[in-house]
């Protein structure tokens, strides 16, 4: 038994912790126990009791980074239960909501997360200011997370903890002079997105494993609200039905909930979206990348990290021709009657399919609730790639220890789960016999 502890001092923000066993016999792996730690907080038995107004902000706080997601999917629920219909204009502005968050978050995990494995280096900001090539990627990350957060802050009050969206619609619409600044900001940075993908394009990571892909694919194009369901088994299925179709299993050593689809592990995220649906990327978007879309569907796990910067360039044009097309005016939150109801929502969140689901009195008091997010939908599948991925390098006899943790790492990023930053201090307990 050896046990290894890999220690990266200067995260100095972490969102949950991951930890890893695994058993080695005869130079193959047979066990793989890769666990999610301090998961649980009990978010959804601290919505029972309370007004279903206030759901979509205390849901929020989930997650500092992607909270915006969870806003969105609760205020979705939540109108699902009381049978509103948002207008078109809160449609709208919803999509950007969701964009902004998109190009922020993407870019968060592309540049400050992955983009140190690419270069030999511990962090983002040991790449060399006096190297041309690293010199551009450092402005062009700090400039990309920036037009997202924008755009955020524009639309929905905050890049995190969205303050204007509200059951019903929004509280706050952009002016003119606002949306002028977000377009001239997201035209700055559209070469920044095509350089990226090009950077993961050329990635000399690669690790291939089947698996199947579940995302949500609205009518028409390519986005990250709607209401159907669609698999690379070629079926499709409504958000109502998500607990029909999603089996829970319990894995007694990891705080996640995991899960899997008629028994076999799946992932979501963004090279679900893109293998699933690259035909409906905004029409420029497509223009501009063609060979790069050739390379989809695929099934490298790594090519996630260029999903995810695919879906960046896409945020960008999709939201010029929002922010270009529309004026936005101010209008009334629509109001419903309390009754005694269930909701559903389901929102594509940075790392994959979110689900929400509220079940509300007709005091307007919420009785129980649940939500199923990525991470915990990617857990098994994460884990069945960490057993092939050792496997193979354990044939390899210039593998050190050191160097087959750092590997898992870099695989566990490419999913980009909620605890990404946390795979620094990944705890990997050997246990090897002959």
């Amino acid at each position: 038994m050896h046990k290894v502890d890999i220690d990266m001092e200067h995260i100095t923000k972490v969102e949950g912790n991951a930890s890893l066993h695994l058993k080695v016999e005869d130079g193959k792996v047979t066990d793989v126990k890769f666990a999610i730690d301090e998961y649980k907080r009990f978010f959804t038995e601290a919505m029972k009791g309370k007004a279903v107004a206030a759901i979509p902000a205390h849901l929020a706080r989930i997650c500092g980074t992607c909270s915006n997601a969870h806003v969105m999917c609760s205020i979705e629920a939540c109108e699902n239960a009381l049978d509103i219909t948002p207008s078109p204009q809160t449609k709208l502005l919803r999509a950007l909501t969701m964009h902004g968050l998109i190009i922020r978050d993407h870019a968060l995990h592309l540049y400050l997360f992955s983009m140190p494995d690419i270069f030999g280096v511990d962090a983002f900001l040991d790449l060399d200011e006096s190297n041309p090539e690293q010199h551009q990627i450092l402005h062009d990350g700090f400039d990309t997370k920036s037009a997202g957060n924008y755009l955020a802050t524009l639309i929905a009050g905050r890049s995190v903890h969205a303050t204007y969206p509200v059951i019903g619609g929004f509280l706050h619409f952009p002016d003119g002079a606002g949306v002028e600044e977000a377009i001239e900001k997201l035209k700055r940075v559209r070469p920044a997105a095509l350089r990226l993908i090009e950077i993961f394009r050329k990635a000399p990571f690669h690790f291939d494993r089947k698996t199947k892909y579940m995302a949500i694919i609205p009518n028409g194009n390519f986005g990250y609200i709607g209401d159907t369901i669609i698999t690379s088994r070629n079926e499709s299925y409504g958000k109502d039905q998500f607990r029909n179709h999603l089996e829970h299993v319990v894995m007694p050593y990891s705080q996640a909930s995991a899960y899997t689809y008629k028994g076999e592990d799946y992932m979501v995220g963004s090279l679900a979206r893109i293998n699933l649906a690259k035909d409906k990327l905004h029409p420029k978007t497509k223009e501009s990348i063609k060979d790069v879309l050739d390379l989809f569907p695929s099934t490298d796990i790594y090519y996630n990290n260029l999903a995810q910067a695919i879906e960046i360039l896409h945020s960008i044009d999709e939201s010029k021709d929002i922010l270009t097309n529309n004026e936005f005016k101010p209008e009334p939150v629509i109001k419903a009657e309390f009754k005694d109801s269930v909701g559903i929502g389901v929102i594509e969140a940075p790392r994959g399919t979110l689900y929400h689901k509220v079940v509300i009195g007709k005091d307007g008091i919420v009785k129980e609730g649940e939500v199923v997010v990525p991470t915990g939908q990617n857990q098994i599948n994460i884990e069945r790639d960490i057993g092939t991925l050792v496997t193979g390098l354990m044939a390899d006899e210039s593998m050190t220890k050191e160097k087959i943790e750092h590997e898992i790492e870099k695989l566990i990023r490419a999913y980009d789960p909620c605890m990404s930053c946390a795979t620094h201090f990944l705890k990997v307990e050997w246990e090897e016999s002959h």
